[in-house]
């Protein structure tokens, strides 16, 4: 099947069976995504969201968690995982937050890559989520649900991945569409067993054709 028509039967399958699809980490400005999406890193959206309702109740913007200390933040963040690594990293960010970007989050990959903790991934989601920017943030999930599906081929990198789904998936459909994988890969077509069984796209996915039914013949 060519790549084209995986696209399109993918698009198809998800417009039909998750037409709604976004962030499971809780938030309610770019501040508190910003901060929730460098905790998540190598951690549960589920653990990132019971820490948070303390952490923005004591430091509800960049200003106040600027002027706060590491061993300030580290108590409300330790039970997340690397927390004095992201510890630094958000008051870092808080700082260069209010001092250069006059505490408004930046729309732009580039710029919000020069946050302290903030990498590609997490830039664009914060340009997709927030700004709703044709960016597509390529996480261990994405990265191999679209290469099992066969979305992406020969993909060595999340950068490279990255690439190929955002030059096939329509511009307007990729803040969708970024949330559509993880998801799948988060409940479905999970790392070490894929629930094949519940998943609506065994009749195209590469993997499934590959791996699987071959295993049962």
């Amino acid at each position: 099947m060519l790549k084209k028509e995986i696209y399109k039967k993918t698009i198809e399958y998800f417009t039909a069976n998750r037409p709604v699809a976004e962030t499971e980490l809780d938030y309610k400005n770019p501040f508190e995504l910003i901060v929730a999406v460098i905790l998540s890193a190598q951690c549960t959206d589920k653990r990132v969201n019971l820490i948070t309702p303390a952490l923005f109740q004591r430091f509800p913007d960049a200003e106040h968690m600027s002027i706060a200390t590491q061993p300030e933040i580290l108590e409300y963040i330790k039970s997340c995982s690397y927390p004095n690594n992201k510890a630094n990293h958000l008051l870092g960010m808080s700082l260069m937050l209010t001092e250069k970007f006059n505490s408004i989050v930046p729309s732009d990959v580039e710029e919000l890559q020069k946050l302290p903790g903030v990498g590609r991934k997490t830039a664009n989601v914060i340009a997709s989520v927030v700004y709703q920017k044709p960016t597509f943030a390529v996480d261990t999930h994405v990265f191999r649900v679209a290469a099992r599906i066969g979305l992406t081929s020969n993909a060595k990198t999340p950068l490279a991945a990255e690439k190929q789904l955002t030059g096939n998936f329509p511009e307007k459909l990729i803040p969708l569409a970024h949330h559509w994988l993880i998801l799948h890969g988060r409940y479905i077509c999970k790392a070490r067993a894929p629930d094949c069984d519940n998943c609506g796209m065994t009749n195209f996915c590469k993997y499934f054709n590959r791996i699987i039914k071959d295993k049962s013949l």
